[in-house]
């Protein structure tokens, strides 16, 4: 009897001496031939995304020839990035002027920007064309962003645009120790995300601390001198 067969995705795995690459292999049958049961089968084998360390990463661009392609956005990458990486942000700041882009970056910026330095931004929409101007798909890419959730984003969409040699560090630039890559910039690589009101929080807690001290000393050895200062309401 003919028929269709159904789809039956199955999955492959393999290590190598850096990471874990996974294959996906996808076969799809075509009709079966009445009387001579012939079937018909086309085989499609993807490669995945690799997930690395620090330590691996530096070891796919030294001994295998990865390209680093940043996908931070430009605050984060001039503060530190590492030396001759390629900058393609996936998000890039978000400058339109409509009434809801506005409020919404007045919120965003009173609060996230504020304490925690993070640009208003929306999704590049030229990203993938930009790295297809400067890669192929065969070109071996190391994705990297700050904590680790832009470039699996950034890797996902470049596997499916058919890139087949694709890593990225698993919790980002901020898990690589000084020293591991050559860098650029103001900082380390592991303090680019840190900026706004954040990074002198401690310095404030430290600076009142130290004052609630001195003063506690000297109502406690001189009490008659901290009255005249501060009388009894």
């Amino acid at each position: 009897m003919a028929g269709i067969i159904s789809p039956s995705p199955t999955a492959l795995y393999f290590t190598s001496n850096v990471g874990t690459r996974r294959l996906k292999s996808v076969s799809w049958a075509g009709k079966s031939i009445s009387g001579n049961g012939i079937r018909r089968r086309n085989l499609r084998i993807a490669a995945e995304v690799r997930f690395v360390n620090a330590e691996e990463a530096k070891q796919l661009v030294a001994m295998e020839g990865y390209s680093v392609v940043d996908v931070r956005d430009k605050t984060q990458f001039e503060r530190a990035h590492i030396k001759s990486c390629h900058h393609i942000p996936l998000f890039i700041f978000n400058e339109d002027n409509d009434l809801g882009t506005i409020i919404k970056r007045t919120v965003h910026n009173n609060f996230s920007g504020l304490f925690f330095g993070l640009p208003f931004t929306k999704m590049n929409p030229e990203f993938l064309g930009s790295v297809r101007n400067e890669f192929s798909p065969d070109s071996k890419l190391l994705i990297v962003c700050q904590e680790g959730l832009r470039s699996a984003a950034a890797a996902s969409r470049l596997e499916e645009a058919g890139f087949e040699n694709i890593a990225c560090v698993t919790s980002g630039l901020q898990s690589v120790k000084p020293g591991t890559f050559e860098s650029v910039g103001s900082t380390e690589l592991q303090n680019a995300g840190k900026a706004g009101l954040i990074t002198v929080q401690g310095k404030i807690s430290a600076v009142l601390g130290t004052v609630l001290v001195c003063a506690l000393l000297f109502i406690t050895f001189f009490p008659d001198q901290a009255e005249k200062l501060l009388p009894p309401s």
